[in-house]
This record gives structure tokens, C-alpha cells and sequence, in this order.
């Protein structure tokens, strides 16, 4: 589809096409674990959806208020997950990290958020498996995407 556009400058076509179109974004009414992950700093979330069934991940959304990196990684994700098993699905998070190459520090936390909000939903699940009565789970991030102008510039070398 933008084979012929003139990409930015390290945007792949994979990449403008989840920014234009994002993929598998919204709410999964009937999910069986839902996590959240929270930046507390910024008050940036990603919320993680998973429909599961026999350990294979047959649906899965997420949403949420945060830039367009997470919206890109989050739509790559899921993507990459659906109608896979939990196994892969947790590896696949490092396959992530792998295609996505060096990024700014702010753009691994977009990452981190939107792969913590996924094992907060696999948690969800397993609580709800054990019989807790938990609507989600959330997850606190460690680290903040407000990154200093020093941190950015350290990463950058």
C-alpha cells in the first residue's frame, strides 16, 4: 500500500502502515484477561485484552492514551500474537524488541508498556483461572516514557 511513498527516514512500510491503520485497537468486551500497565509519571496506559482459549490467543485488542509509538508497537503486537499460543506470545516479546531494533529511550518504554500491559492480562487470566474475582490487573511501569533530555541523549550514543 505506501510502497511508493517517500518513507521518513528509518520508517519501514510495515510501520506507516500501523500508524495509519492501526490494527486490533478497542475494547474486547468478552476477554478472558485484561491488564493494564500505568506510567504513573505521565498517567500514560495501555490497556491489554486477550480472548484465550486451549492457551491460543484467539483475540486480543488493547487501547490506549498514549503516543503514537505505542499505538504503532501495540498494533505490531498484537499482530504478531493472535491465534498463537501463550508460549509464543511470550517469546514474541522479545522478537519485538529484535525487529524493532535501537530505539530512543522513550520509545522503549512505549514498548515496555504496551508488553507489561500483555503479562498483566496472562495474570488476569491465571487469577481468574484460581477462582480471584479480579476484573483486571494492572501493572506499574518502573520506568517513565518522560525521559530526561540527558537519559535521551545518553541513549543516543
Amino acid at each position: 500500500m505506501f510502497e511508493d511513498v517517500k518513507m521518513p527516514e528509518g520508517m519501514s512500510a510495515e510501520t506507516l502502515e500501523h500508524l495509519m491503520y492501526p490494527k486490533n485497537y478497542g475494547k474486547l468486551d468478552d476477554a478472558d484477561g485484561t491488564g493494564v500497565a500505568l506510567d504513573e509519571k505521565t498517567k500514560e496506559y495501555v490497556i491489554f485484552y486477550a480472548k484465550l482459549k486451549d492457551e491460543i490467543v484467539k483475540d486480543v485488542k488493547f487501547a490506549t492514551n498514549g503516543c503514537q509509538d505505542t499505538v504503532v508497537i501495540g498494533s505490531m503486537f498484537t499482530e504478531m500474537i493472535k491465534e498463537n499460543d501463550v508460549d509464543y506470545a511470550q517469546k514474541a516479546i522479545q522478537k519485538m524488541h529484535d525487529k524493532l531494533g535501537k530505539l530512543s529511550a522513550q520509545q522503549q518504554v512505549c514498548a515496555d508498556i504496551v508488553f507489561t500491559a500483555f503479562i498483566a492480562s496472562l495474570k488476569n487470566y491465571e487469577n481468574k483461572q484460581d477462582g480471584t474475582d479480579e476484573e483486571l490487573h494492572l501493572l506499574k511501569m518502573k520506568e517513565s516514557c518522560e525521559v530526561s533530555q540527558e537519559e535521551e541523549e545518553e541513549n543516543d550514543k
